[in-house]
């Protein structure tokens, strides 16, 4: 039996179930002005996926920097979120 696409696809749910608080978090704290941390992030990730010869974890570390790159939109749009009133603002940044 070969259990790589069933740990793949795993790893991957809970990649998207991680990263989904971390961009309300950082929406809160720093707004859609972090993007370039995601970006950065994602593209280092692509970097490092290239180079791992282990295709089950280069594949981990693909998803999670497409995941990244995603998140960059998800920012955005929790941002229109939080002016429809569906999350809270940061009453200390100004909005």
């Amino acid at each position: 039996m070969n259990f790589q696409g069933l740990i793949i696809g795993i790893v991957a749910f809970v990649i998207i179930g991680v990263f989904h608080p971390i961009v309300i978090k950082v929406e809160y704290y720093f707004g859609k002005k972090a993007w370039p941390v995601f970006f950065i992030a994602g593209l280092l990730l692509v970097g490092l996926s290239l180079y791992i010869k282990n295709i089950t974890v280069s594949a981990i570390i693909g998803i999670t920097a497409f995941t990244s790159f995603w998140s960059i939109h998800e920012l955005f749009e929790q941002e229109e979120r939080v002016k429809k009133g569906w999350f809270p603002a940061n009453p200390k940044k100004g909005r």
